[in-house]
């Protein structure tokens, strides 16, 4: 479902930006909407990459019931 908002912008800069929509065959309207939808994304993927991480972290580091190897097995001569 759209829904319309209101911005204000620089009229410098809604002049600057109709010439690029223009050469890019769109409107000033999709591309804050694609760039919107971008920032979006990439705002949810680094939440659940962070959400896994948390995860991960939590669960610890297993190592299939092995210790720490002993000093004189790892410098054996």
């Amino acid at each position: 479902m759209k829904q319309n908002i209101t911005l204000s912008f620089d009229k410098h800069l809604i002049r600057k930006a109709r010439v690029i929509a223009a050469k890019r065959a769109t409107s000033i309207s999709k591309m804050i909407g694609d760039e919107l939808t971008r920032a979006v994304e990439e705002a949810d993927r680094f939440d659940k990459a962070r959400r896994q991480a948390l995860a991960e972290l939590k669960a610890g580091l297993h190592l299939d019931g092995h210790g720490p190897v002993p000093r004189d097995t790892l410098h054996e001569r």
